[in-house]
Parts: C-alpha cells; structure tokens; sequence
C-alpha cells in the first residue's frame, strides 16, 4: 500500500482526492475497486472523485479505472517546484526586480518563479502586493512598507493558493501596475497549464495589469498540457533564463515578442547603484 494511504477514509473529501491523485501519479494507474476498498467509500464515490480530477488534468479515466495524465507529472506539490530549477528562478527573479518602482501595485501568481519575486519586493518597498498565493502571503505579511491585499475564495492545499468564483470577482475590482506570472508549458508560442481553475485565474490577473511579465525558465520550453492559457505574445516582457534554447528565443522575437535574457548578476549593479529600474520597452540603463 503506498506510503500515507490508509483503510480509514481520509477526513475529507478534498483529501481524499489528493490522496487518490497521488496515488495514481505515483503508481501511473489504478482500479476503481480497489480504490473504494482502500478508501472505505463506495465504487459511486470514486468514479466521482476521479470526474474531477479528470476535469482537473491530473488523469484520465478508463474501463475499470484511471491512467495518469502526462502533463500532470510536470508540477506536483508546491514543496517540489520550489526545490527544482533555483539558480535559474533567482537570475529570472533579479532581472523582474528591474520592472518594479516604489508605490507601485504588484501582482503575484501562485508561481514558485514568481515567489522568488516576492522575496525581493521588500527591497522595493513601499508596495501594494496583490496575490492569491498562500506561501507569498506569507513571505510577505509582516514586510514593513508591503500593504498585502490578500486574495481570498475557495482554498487548494496542493496549489497552497485560493481559487474560485470569489477569487476571480476580486481580481476584477483591482487594477496593479505590474503582473508576474509563470505557467506549467510553453510549446509553440502558446502557454498551456493542467488545470482549467488556474488558467481562469491567471487570465483575470492579465487582465487586471498594466504591464504582465512572464517568467519562464528553459524547461518551461517545449512541454506540453491540457488547457492553453494564453500566448507570449499576450505579455509585455518575457523574462528567461541564461540556459535558454537559443531556437526558442528566436522564436520567440520572431513574433515580435519583447524578450530578456536574465544573467546570473542581471540588476545587481544597476540595483547596488540605486538606477531607476527599466519599464517594459524601455533597455536597462
């Protein structure tokens, strides 16, 4: 049996389907029977739970069971993506650092790119951050000069952010300077993610900002998910990392796409000297 998988039903249902998402990730498949046996629940019960997670990209339902989806092995848990692909995430992070002034309003997606952002906001203060990310809430709430506006609705542990009808409302009454914002895959000039909710949210993020920023790492290049979310063409700037294909940017420019390359020390004198940071359009002085 694997490892946090109990004959006790979990406590609740959103836990349980964490749980069974996990299980077929981990396993690449399961059978609906043995399912409702380890989980105490009836087969009803969990060819439900697997309707949503269905819905939601993780797998894919068949005869007697479920198969794991393949996008949905791109970003598992939270605590998994801040682990991976750091160096790149921080040389992204500095060169972003570079489209914030003081007083501005400032928008955070549940990106773990975007997170190393955050931490360096104080450094910009004063601010106004809006997120909907729990860990940047966090990171961020006892910051002397961040007023953090807190974007609430429906919360998802394996996202650690708030998701929902209330968090779209919410965004649509605010209006920021700057967006920054990942996404799971980039494949042909177009940003895919597994799941529906997140696309919603980011979508209404995009459309509540001035200037968005996308930030992507090299092995956001080339994957592939279920919902398409956008273009790079959506986004003022595209920010990546120094290890980027060089086919990729050119594909990149070649749709008129504003795109920066970000070095290991990209803002760190600018930063040091006290230069005012460069907008959209504008080359770093």
């Amino acid at each position: 049996m694997p490892p946090g998988v109990g004959r006790r039903p979990p406590s609740s249902t959103e836990r349980r389907r964490e749980l069974i998402r996990n299980l077929v990730i981990d396993n690449g498949s399961a059978r609906i029977d043995e399912l409702a046996e380890q989980f105490g629940v009836t087969i009803m019960t969990i060819h439900r739970d697997l309707n949503v997670l269905e819905e939601q990209g993780w797998l894919r339902k068949i005869r007697g069971g479920a198969t794991v989806d393949p996008s949905a092995v791109i970003d598992t848990s939270v605590r998994h993506r801040i682990s991976v692909q750091v160096g790149e995430k921080e040389e992204i992070a500095q060169c972003a650092l570079e489209y914030v002034n003081p007083g501005d309003a400032v928008m955070v997606d549940e990106s773990t790119t975007a997170l190393h952002v955050a931490l360096r906001l104080p450094g910009r203060a004063p601010l106004t951050v809006i997120t909907n990310f729990l860990y940047g809430m966090n990171v961020l709430a006892s910051e002397p000069g961040i007023e953090l506006i807190s974007l609430g609705g429906t919360y998802r542990p394996h996202y650690e952010a708030f998701h929902g009808l209330h968090t779209r409302e919410a965004i649509a009454r605010l209006r920021a300077d700057v967006l920054f914002m990942s996404t799971t895959a980039i494949l042909d000039g177009s940003l895919y993610h597994k799941s529906e909710e997140t696309v919603l949210i980011r979508r209404a993020l995009m459309e509540a900002a001035g200037t968005s920023v996308l930030l992507a790492d090299h092995t956001k290049f080339g994957r592939r998910a279920v919902h398409r979310l956008g273009s790079v063409t959506d986004f003022d700037v595209v920010i990546v990392d120094s290890a980027i294909d060089p086919r990729e940017l050119a594909s990149m420019r070649d749709r008129g796409v504003t795109v920066r390359v970000a070095e290991p020390s990209a803002g760190d004198a600018d930063l040091a000297a006290g230069a005012e940071p460069a907008r959209p359009g504008e080359p770093p002085a």
